[in-house]
């Protein structure tokens, strides 16, 4: 008697020609950047031609919005795992570990960061699908913050703006140094400071 097959193969190629491709399209975004990206270029990594992409995405802005989707899914993780062993109960310490998690993980690959929080093309918008892990970031942040009674909304951009800031200044100014990364302490104290912690 012979079983019902356990694995769809077929399935787990697709997914991995997929996963393929879309480590192609981060090579090239870090090589060219973000917006420079091209099938072509993709193809030529992966070996294929440019219409044979089209079987696994159906344009360049769905790749895009595949790894716009890894991308935050990549950054909840971050801050997620910072957040894993209990933040401290002081609200500025707190503050201070979720913003710095945001911070490094952003810094750390410029191109990503592009695609996470800019507009890289005018005719680009997330799925909802990929835009869930963004707006889950922000709510991992609003839940911690509001523990400690910072709940208008004027605040939590506040707080957004000055984490952002601080990337945006790093990696605009000094990529892979820390001139901006050394400031984060004193600004988030000065945040912390307005919100009367």
């Amino acid at each position: 008697m012979i079983g019902s097959p356990t694995r769809d193969r077929v399935a787990e190629r697709r997914e991995a020609t997929r996963a393929e491709i879309l480590d192609a399209a981060w090579a090239v975004a870090h090589e060219k950047g973000i917006a420079a990206l091209t099938l072509r270029d993709v193809a030529d990594r992966v070996g294929m031609r440019p219409p044979s992409l089209y079987s696994h995405f159906a344009s360049k802005n769905a790749i895009y919005d595949a790894m716009f989707g890894q991308a935050w899914q990549g950054c909840l993780d971050a801050l997620r795992a910072a957040a894993e062993d209990g933040l401290p109960e002081d609200p500025r310490a707190a503050m201070t570990v979720m913003g710095r998690a945001y911070f490094d993980y952003a810094v750390a690959d410029q191109s990503r960061n592009q695609l996470m929080n800019a507009r890289i093309s005018a005719d680009f918008e997330p799925t909802p699908e990929a835009y869930a892990p963004s707006l889950a970031v922000w709510e991992l942040g609003r839940t911690h913050l509001a523990a400690f009674g910072v709940t208008a909304q004027a605040d939590l951009d506040l707080y957004s703006a000055v984490v952002g800031g601080l990337v945006d200044a790093q990696l605009a100014n000094d990529p892979g140094g820390d001139r901006y990364a050394r400031q984060f302490d004193r600004a988030i104290g000065m945040l912390a400071d307005h919100f009367g912690f």
